[in-house]
Protein backbone atom coordinates (compact mmCIF):
# COMPACT_ATOMS: atom_id res chain seq x y z
CA UNK A 1 0.00 0.00 0.00
CA UNK A 2 1.58 3.25 -0.57
CA UNK A 3 1.71 5.57 2.26
CA UNK A 4 -0.68 8.87 0.53
CA UNK A 5 -3.20 5.79 0.41
CA UNK A 6 -2.69 4.42 3.51
CA UNK A 7 -2.54 7.85 5.15
CA UNK A 8 -6.11 8.29 3.47
CA UNK A 9 -7.39 5.49 4.49
CA UNK A 10 -6.54 6.37 8.06
CA UNK A 11 -7.34 9.76 8.33
CA UNK A 12 -10.68 8.81 6.41
CA UNK A 13 -11.43 6.69 9.52
CA UNK A 14 -10.18 9.35 12.10
CA UNK A 15 -12.75 11.80 10.23
CA UNK A 16 -15.60 9.61 10.98
CA UNK A 17 -15.17 10.07 14.64
CA UNK A 18 -13.19 13.37 15.25
CA UNK A 19 -16.01 14.43 16.53
CA UNK A 20 -15.40 11.87 19.58
CA UNK A 21 -13.45 13.23 22.78
CA UNK A 22 -10.87 10.27 22.06
CA UNK A 23 -9.22 9.11 19.26
CA UNK A 24 -6.60 6.02 19.84
CA UNK A 25 -4.14 4.35 17.38
CA UNK A 26 -3.40 1.10 18.28
CA UNK A 27 -0.21 -0.32 16.22
CA UNK A 28 -0.20 -4.06 16.04
CA UNK A 29 -3.33 -6.46 16.01
CA UNK A 30 -1.90 -9.06 18.31
CA UNK A 31 -3.25 -10.12 21.64
CA UNK A 32 -1.38 -7.04 23.03
CA UNK A 33 -3.08 -5.27 20.86
CA UNK A 34 -6.17 -6.30 20.99
CA UNK A 35 -6.08 -6.72 24.78
CA UNK A 36 -5.41 -2.59 25.06
CA UNK A 37 -8.80 -1.42 22.59
CA UNK A 38 -10.65 -3.57 24.81
CA UNK A 39 -9.52 -1.63 28.13
CA UNK A 40 -9.58 1.57 26.21
CA UNK A 41 -13.17 0.87 24.66
CA UNK A 42 -14.31 0.25 28.23
CA UNK A 43 -12.33 2.90 29.98
CA UNK A 44 -14.03 5.45 27.78
CA UNK A 45 -17.25 5.68 26.38
CA UNK A 46 -16.51 7.95 23.74
CA UNK A 47 -13.25 6.69 22.91
CA UNK A 48 -12.87 5.42 19.19
CA UNK A 49 -10.16 2.71 18.28
CA UNK A 50 -8.47 2.12 15.17
CA UNK A 51 -6.36 -0.89 15.02
CA UNK A 52 -3.71 -0.72 12.53
CA UNK A 53 -1.65 -3.57 11.09
CA UNK A 54 0.92 -4.25 7.86
CA UNK A 55 -0.71 -7.34 7.48
CA UNK A 56 -3.72 -7.50 6.04
CA UNK A 57 -5.38 -10.00 8.71
CA UNK A 58 -5.45 -9.62 12.68
CA UNK A 59 -4.56 -11.49 15.84
CA UNK A 60 -0.93 -11.33 15.30
CA UNK A 61 0.81 -14.25 17.17
CA UNK A 62 -2.44 -16.11 17.89
CA UNK A 63 -2.84 -16.84 14.63
CA UNK A 64 0.72 -16.47 13.65
CA UNK A 65 3.06 -17.48 16.75
CA UNK A 66 0.32 -20.49 17.97
CA UNK A 67 1.36 -24.08 17.32
CA UNK A 68 -1.70 -25.51 15.01
CA UNK A 69 -1.87 -28.59 17.60
CA UNK A 70 -2.65 -25.94 20.43
CA UNK A 71 -6.48 -24.59 19.32
CA UNK A 72 -7.54 -24.43 23.12
CA UNK A 73 -4.75 -21.51 23.15
CA UNK A 74 -6.34 -19.65 19.87
CA UNK A 75 -10.03 -19.75 21.68
CA UNK A 76 -8.64 -15.57 22.12
CA UNK A 77 -9.61 -15.03 18.47
CA UNK A 78 -13.14 -15.19 19.77
CA UNK A 79 -12.92 -12.18 22.78
CA UNK A 80 -10.92 -10.32 19.91
CA UNK A 81 -13.31 -10.22 17.29
CA UNK A 82 -15.81 -9.57 19.37
CA UNK A 83 -13.39 -5.97 20.09
CA UNK A 84 -13.14 -5.95 16.48
CA UNK A 85 -16.92 -5.57 16.14
CA UNK A 86 -17.52 -2.69 18.32
CA UNK A 87 -19.14 -0.08 16.77
CA UNK A 88 -16.57 2.25 18.27
CA UNK A 89 -13.70 -0.32 16.43
CA UNK A 90 -12.14 -0.83 13.43
CA UNK A 91 -9.44 -2.78 11.81
CA UNK A 92 -7.29 -1.15 8.94
CA UNK A 93 -5.08 -3.89 7.37
CA UNK A 94 -2.02 -3.53 4.89
CA UNK A 95 -0.67 -0.53 6.83
CA UNK A 96 3.26 -0.23 7.93
CA UNK A 97 4.38 2.14 10.37
CA UNK A 98 7.73 3.51 9.29
CA UNK A 99 6.95 3.33 5.34
CA UNK A 100 2.96 3.82 4.55
CA UNK A 101 2.48 6.22 7.97
CA UNK A 102 5.45 7.65 9.88
CA UNK A 103 5.05 7.77 13.64
CA UNK A 104 4.50 11.74 13.42
CA UNK A 105 1.98 11.49 10.70
CA UNK A 106 0.17 8.80 13.35
CA UNK A 107 0.43 11.34 16.32
CA UNK A 108 -0.78 14.29 14.11
CA UNK A 109 -4.08 12.43 13.02
CA UNK A 110 -4.44 10.47 16.74
CA UNK A 111 -4.75 12.06 20.27
CA UNK A 112 -3.11 9.06 21.52
CA UNK A 113 -1.36 6.14 19.80
CA UNK A 114 -0.51 2.70 21.36
CA UNK A 115 2.15 1.02 19.83
CA UNK A 116 1.96 -2.92 20.41
CA UNK A 117 3.44 -4.42 16.91
CA UNK A 118 5.28 -7.05 19.26
CA UNK A 119 8.75 -8.76 17.91
CA UNK A 120 9.29 -9.26 14.48
CA UNK A 121 12.77 -10.31 14.31
CA UNK A 122 15.47 -12.13 15.96
CA UNK A 123 18.42 -12.57 18.30
CA UNK A 124 22.14 -13.53 16.84
CA UNK A 125 24.33 -15.58 18.42
CA UNK A 126 27.13 -14.03 16.48
CA UNK A 127 29.06 -16.87 15.92
CA UNK A 128 31.03 -18.18 12.23
CA UNK A 129 29.13 -19.37 9.91
CA UNK A 130 25.51 -18.26 10.90
CA UNK A 131 24.77 -16.57 7.36
CA UNK A 132 25.16 -20.55 6.09
CA UNK A 133 21.59 -21.77 4.19
CA UNK A 134 20.10 -24.51 6.49
CA UNK A 135 19.90 -21.97 9.71
CA UNK A 136 16.97 -20.53 10.31
CA UNK A 137 15.40 -18.31 13.42
CA UNK A 138 12.33 -20.38 14.83
CA UNK A 139 10.03 -17.50 14.55
CA UNK A 140 10.53 -18.21 10.74
CA UNK A 141 9.81 -21.57 11.04
CA UNK A 142 6.61 -20.99 13.46
CA UNK A 143 5.38 -18.36 10.62
CA UNK A 144 6.17 -20.94 7.87
CA UNK A 145 3.92 -23.83 9.60
CA UNK A 146 1.51 -21.42 10.29
CA UNK A 147 1.12 -19.50 7.08
CA UNK A 148 2.67 -16.17 7.89
CA UNK A 149 2.57 -14.53 4.45
CA UNK A 150 6.43 -13.20 5.01
CA UNK A 151 7.55 -16.89 5.29
CA UNK A 152 5.16 -18.93 2.95
CA UNK A 153 7.39 -19.50 0.35
CA UNK A 154 10.08 -20.69 3.12
CA UNK A 155 12.00 -24.07 2.08
CA UNK A 156 13.22 -25.55 5.04
CA UNK A 157 15.42 -28.45 4.39
CA UNK A 158 13.63 -31.38 5.19
CA UNK A 159 15.05 -33.85 3.52
CA UNK A 160 19.08 -33.66 3.14
CA UNK A 161 19.55 -35.97 6.52
CA UNK A 162 17.64 -37.58 9.27
CA UNK A 163 18.83 -35.26 12.06
CA UNK A 164 17.90 -31.52 12.74
CA UNK A 165 19.36 -29.37 15.98
CA UNK A 166 17.62 -26.58 18.07
CA UNK A 167 19.26 -24.43 19.33
CA UNK A 168 16.89 -23.36 23.11
CA UNK A 169 15.25 -25.34 25.66
CA UNK A 170 12.08 -23.29 25.71
CA UNK A 171 8.56 -23.53 24.88
CA UNK A 172 9.01 -22.43 21.73
CA UNK A 173 11.87 -24.82 20.93
CA UNK A 174 9.41 -27.45 22.26
CA UNK A 175 6.80 -26.60 19.62
CA UNK A 176 9.03 -26.44 16.69
CA UNK A 177 10.40 -29.89 18.26
CA UNK A 178 7.03 -31.09 18.59
CA UNK A 179 6.00 -30.08 15.07
CA UNK A 180 8.77 -31.84 13.60
CA UNK A 181 8.67 -35.27 15.50
CA UNK A 182 4.72 -35.77 15.58
CA UNK A 183 2.70 -37.86 13.20
CA UNK A 184 1.36 -35.97 10.30
CA UNK A 185 -1.44 -38.29 10.51
CA UNK A 186 -2.03 -36.36 13.63
CA UNK A 187 -1.24 -32.69 12.25
CA UNK A 188 -3.35 -32.98 9.27
CA UNK A 189 -6.65 -32.27 11.66
CA UNK A 190 -5.40 -29.34 12.95
CA UNK A 191 -4.85 -25.56 10.65
CA UNK A 192 -1.39 -25.96 9.84
CA UNK A 193 -0.34 -24.86 6.64
CA UNK A 194 -0.89 -26.91 3.51
CA UNK A 195 2.51 -26.07 2.22
CA UNK A 196 4.02 -27.16 5.58
CA UNK A 197 1.36 -30.33 5.96
CA UNK A 198 2.79 -31.38 1.92
CA UNK A 199 6.70 -30.92 3.36
CA UNK A 200 6.26 -32.75 6.67
CA UNK A 201 4.96 -35.77 5.11
CA UNK A 202 7.85 -36.14 2.98
CA UNK A 203 10.61 -35.03 5.55
CA UNK A 204 13.49 -37.40 6.37
CA UNK A 205 14.10 -36.04 10.03
CA UNK A 206 14.02 -38.91 12.40
CA UNK A 207 16.32 -36.80 15.56
CA UNK A 208 15.81 -33.97 17.02
CA UNK A 209 18.31 -32.66 19.13
CA UNK A 210 17.41 -29.97 21.35
CA UNK A 211 20.67 -27.95 22.66
CA UNK A 212 20.64 -26.28 26.16
CA UNK A 213 23.45 -24.02 27.67
CA UNK A 214 23.07 -25.44 31.24
CA UNK A 215 21.27 -28.11 33.09
CA UNK A 216 17.95 -29.69 33.22
CA UNK A 217 17.20 -27.98 36.51
CA UNK A 218 17.23 -25.01 34.32
CA UNK A 219 15.68 -25.55 31.51
CA UNK A 220 13.48 -22.58 30.33
CA UNK A 221 10.48 -24.28 29.75
CA UNK A 222 6.95 -25.52 31.47
CA UNK A 223 5.50 -29.00 32.36
CA UNK A 224 2.77 -28.43 30.63
CA UNK A 225 4.73 -28.03 27.26
CA UNK A 226 7.23 -31.01 28.69
CA UNK A 227 4.52 -33.50 29.59
CA UNK A 228 2.93 -33.01 26.07
CA UNK A 229 6.06 -33.70 23.80
CA UNK A 230 7.16 -36.54 26.28
CA UNK A 231 3.66 -38.09 25.10
CA UNK A 232 4.18 -37.83 21.20
CA UNK A 233 3.42 -42.04 19.90
CA UNK A 234 6.34 -43.85 19.37
CA UNK A 235 8.57 -41.01 20.34
CA UNK A 236 12.11 -42.44 21.72
CA UNK A 237 13.40 -40.41 24.57
CA UNK A 238 17.39 -39.65 25.16
CA UNK A 239 18.97 -37.86 27.65
CA UNK A 240 22.84 -38.82 29.29
CA UNK A 241 22.68 -39.73 32.71
CA UNK A 242 25.79 -37.72 33.17
CA UNK A 243 23.53 -35.13 32.38
CA UNK A 244 21.13 -35.96 35.05
CA UNK A 245 23.51 -35.45 37.95
CA UNK A 246 23.02 -32.65 40.15
CA UNK A 247 25.13 -30.47 42.67
CA UNK A 248 23.98 -28.76 45.54
CA UNK A 249 23.36 -25.36 43.92
CA UNK A 250 20.73 -27.57 42.00
CA UNK A 251 18.87 -28.73 44.75
CA UNK A 252 18.79 -25.26 46.20
CA UNK A 253 17.58 -24.30 43.19
CA UNK A 254 14.52 -26.78 43.23
CA UNK A 255 13.85 -26.17 47.10
CA UNK A 256 13.15 -22.31 46.00
CA UNK A 257 11.41 -23.20 43.03
CA UNK A 258 8.35 -26.29 42.56
CA UNK A 259 8.18 -25.66 38.90
CA UNK A 260 12.13 -26.59 38.09
CA UNK A 261 11.62 -29.55 40.63
CA UNK A 262 8.62 -30.66 38.39
CA UNK A 263 10.59 -30.32 35.09
CA UNK A 264 13.67 -32.83 36.36
CA UNK A 265 11.53 -35.06 37.79
CA UNK A 266 9.90 -35.36 34.36
CA UNK A 267 13.09 -35.50 32.44
CA UNK A 268 14.58 -38.16 34.73
CA UNK A 269 11.26 -40.15 34.48
CA UNK A 270 11.60 -40.40 30.78
CA UNK A 271 15.19 -40.93 30.96
CA UNK A 272 14.47 -43.80 33.41
CA UNK A 273 11.79 -45.15 31.06
CA UNK A 274 14.23 -44.94 27.74
CA UNK A 275 16.03 -47.09 29.09
CA UNK A 276 14.24 -49.96 30.22
CA UNK A 277 12.17 -49.79 26.60
CA UNK A 278 13.95 -51.01 23.46
CA UNK A 279 14.11 -48.76 20.71
CA UNK A 280 12.45 -49.25 17.37
CA UNK A 281 14.97 -48.32 14.42
CA UNK A 282 12.06 -46.72 12.51
CA UNK A 283 10.75 -44.83 15.70
CA UNK A 284 11.39 -41.16 15.94
CA UNK A 285 14.05 -39.78 18.58
CA UNK A 286 13.93 -36.51 20.95
CA UNK A 287 17.39 -35.85 22.34
CA UNK A 288 17.93 -33.52 25.08
CA UNK A 289 21.60 -32.42 25.50
CA UNK A 290 22.83 -30.53 28.21
CA UNK A 291 25.49 -28.73 28.89
CA UNK A 292 26.55 -27.99 24.96
CA UNK A 293 26.68 -23.91 23.88
CA UNK A 294 27.53 -23.54 19.92
CA UNK A 295 31.20 -22.22 19.11
CA UNK A 296 30.35 -22.32 14.96
CA UNK A 297 28.35 -23.82 12.42
CA UNK A 298 29.94 -26.09 9.85
CA UNK A 299 29.97 -25.90 6.39
CA UNK A 300 29.00 -28.88 4.30
CA UNK A 301 31.76 -29.80 1.86
CA UNK A 302 29.25 -31.22 -0.78
CA UNK A 303 26.84 -28.23 -0.55
CA UNK A 304 28.68 -25.28 -0.26
CA UNK A 305 27.14 -22.93 1.38
CA UNK A 306 24.80 -25.19 3.47
CA UNK A 307 25.13 -26.09 7.36
CA UNK A 308 26.22 -29.24 7.79
CA UNK A 309 26.49 -29.54 11.69
CA UNK A 310 27.50 -27.50 14.63
CA UNK A 311 30.57 -27.33 16.78
CA UNK A 312 29.16 -27.62 20.10
CA UNK A 313 31.56 -26.10 23.59
CA UNK A 314 30.87 -28.46 26.88
CA UNK A 315 29.98 -26.08 29.33
CA UNK A 316 29.66 -26.43 33.20
CA UNK A 317 27.96 -24.03 35.79
CA UNK A 318 29.41 -21.80 37.81
CA UNK A 319 27.23 -19.72 40.32
CA UNK A 320 27.18 -16.00 40.92
CA UNK A 321 25.01 -13.87 43.11
CA UNK A 322 22.27 -15.77 44.93
CA UNK A 323 21.26 -18.99 43.59
CA UNK A 324 21.88 -18.35 40.17
CA UNK A 325 23.78 -20.27 38.04
CA UNK A 326 25.82 -19.53 34.77
CA UNK A 327 27.24 -21.65 32.11
CA UNK A 328 31.11 -20.68 31.21
CA UNK A 329 32.76 -23.12 28.56
CA UNK A 330 35.44 -25.66 29.16
CA UNK A 331 37.42 -25.66 26.21
CA UNK A 332 36.36 -29.20 25.21
CA UNK A 333 34.37 -28.92 21.86
CA UNK A 334 32.67 -31.48 19.67
CA UNK A 335 30.66 -31.65 16.49
CA UNK A 336 27.10 -32.56 15.75
CA UNK A 337 25.79 -33.47 12.23
CA UNK A 338 22.56 -32.29 10.80
CA UNK A 339 21.08 -30.47 7.99
CA UNK A 340 18.97 -28.08 9.49
CA UNK A 341 19.58 -25.94 12.83
CA UNK A 342 16.86 -23.73 14.34
CA UNK A 343 17.62 -20.94 17.00
CA UNK A 344 15.10 -20.48 19.47
CA UNK A 345 17.35 -18.34 21.15
CA UNK A 346 14.53 -15.43 21.84
CA UNK A 347 12.79 -12.48 19.08
CA UNK A 348 13.57 -9.04 19.19
CA UNK A 349 11.66 -6.02 18.60
CA UNK A 350 12.82 -3.42 15.62
CA UNK A 351 12.58 0.66 16.40
CA UNK A 352 11.38 3.38 13.83
CA UNK A 353 12.08 6.49 13.27
CA UNK A 354 10.97 8.96 15.66
CA UNK A 355 11.11 6.32 19.01
CA UNK A 356 13.04 6.08 21.68
CA UNK A 357 14.34 2.55 21.73
CA UNK A 358 16.97 0.92 23.84
CA UNK A 359 18.55 -1.36 21.99
CA UNK A 360 20.45 -3.18 24.58
CA UNK A 361 16.89 -4.46 25.81
CA UNK A 362 15.08 -4.33 22.53
CA UNK A 363 12.13 -2.40 24.66
CA UNK A 364 11.14 1.28 24.29
CA UNK A 365 11.83 3.05 27.30
CA UNK A 366 8.62 3.69 29.34
CA UNK A 367 7.15 4.11 32.83
CA UNK A 368 4.67 1.49 33.00
CA UNK A 369 3.37 2.17 29.22
CA UNK A 370 4.06 6.03 28.91
CA UNK A 371 7.06 6.09 26.64
CA UNK A 372 10.07 7.89 27.78
CA UNK A 373 11.92 10.45 25.54
CA UNK A 374 14.96 11.26 28.38
CA UNK A 375 15.95 10.54 31.75
CA UNK A 376 17.80 12.72 33.98
CA UNK A 377 18.80 11.60 37.05
CA UNK A 378 15.59 9.67 38.79
CA UNK A 379 12.94 11.91 36.75
CA UNK A 380 11.90 10.67 33.28
CA UNK A 381 10.51 12.90 30.27
CA UNK A 382 7.05 11.00 29.10
CA UNK A 383 5.94 11.90 25.40
CA UNK A 384 2.53 13.24 25.23
CA UNK A 385 0.00 10.90 23.73
CA UNK A 386 2.20 7.95 23.45
CA UNK A 387 2.37 4.31 24.85
CA UNK A 388 3.89 1.05 23.89
CA UNK A 389 1.96 -2.26 25.41
CA UNK A 390 3.11 -5.95 25.28
CA UNK A 391 6.76 -6.98 23.99
CA UNK A 392 7.85 -4.08 22.77
CA UNK A 393 7.29 -2.48 26.40
CA UNK A 394 8.57 -5.45 28.87
CA UNK A 395 10.77 -7.52 25.85
CA UNK A 396 9.62 -11.00 24.50
CA UNK A 397 8.41 -12.64 27.67
CA UNK A 398 5.45 -14.45 28.82
CA UNK A 399 2.11 -15.93 27.95
CA UNK A 400 -0.70 -14.33 25.94
CA UNK A 401 -2.74 -13.69 29.24
CA UNK A 402 0.67 -11.62 30.19
CA UNK A 403 -0.68 -9.44 27.63
CA UNK A 404 -3.76 -8.48 29.32
CA UNK A 405 -2.75 -7.51 32.55
CA UNK A 406 -0.11 -5.50 30.52
CA UNK A 407 -2.69 -3.32 28.44
CA UNK A 408 -4.31 -2.64 32.08
CA UNK A 409 -1.29 -1.13 33.21
CA UNK A 410 -0.99 0.50 30.19
CA UNK A 411 -4.20 1.97 29.79
CA UNK A 412 -4.80 2.90 33.32
CA UNK A 413 -1.46 5.05 33.48
CA UNK A 414 -3.28 8.32 32.51
CA UNK A 415 -3.69 7.15 28.60
CA UNK A 416 -7.39 8.18 28.70
CA UNK A 417 -6.68 11.47 30.40
CA UNK A 418 -7.12 14.80 28.37
CA UNK A 419 -3.70 16.43 29.87
CA UNK A 420 -1.95 13.17 28.34
CA UNK A 421 -2.83 13.68 24.64
CA UNK A 422 -1.58 15.28 21.64
CA UNK A 423 -3.66 18.05 19.87
CA UNK A 424 -5.18 16.88 16.18
CA UNK A 425 -4.97 17.72 13.09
Amino acid sequence: MSRYLARYMVSRYFSSASSRPLHVCIVGSGPAGFYTADKVLKAHEGAHVDIIDRLPTPFGLVRSGVAPDHPETKIAINQFSRVAQHERCSFIGNVKLGSDLSLSELRDLYHVVVLAYGAESDKDLGIPGESLSGIYSAREFVWWYNGHPDYSSLKPDLKTSDSAVILGQGNVALDVARILLRPTTELASTDIATHALSALKESSIRKVYLIGRRGPVQAALTAKELREVLGIKNLHIRIKQTDLSVTPADEEEMKTSRARKRIYELLSKAAAAAKTSEADPDQRELHFVFFRQPDQFLESDERKGHVSGVNLQKTILESVGTGKQIAVGTGEFEDLNCSMVLKAIGYKSVPVNGLPFDHKKGVVPNVKGRVVSHTSGDISQTEPGLYVCGWLKRGPVGIIATNLYCAEETVSNKLVDPENRTDVL
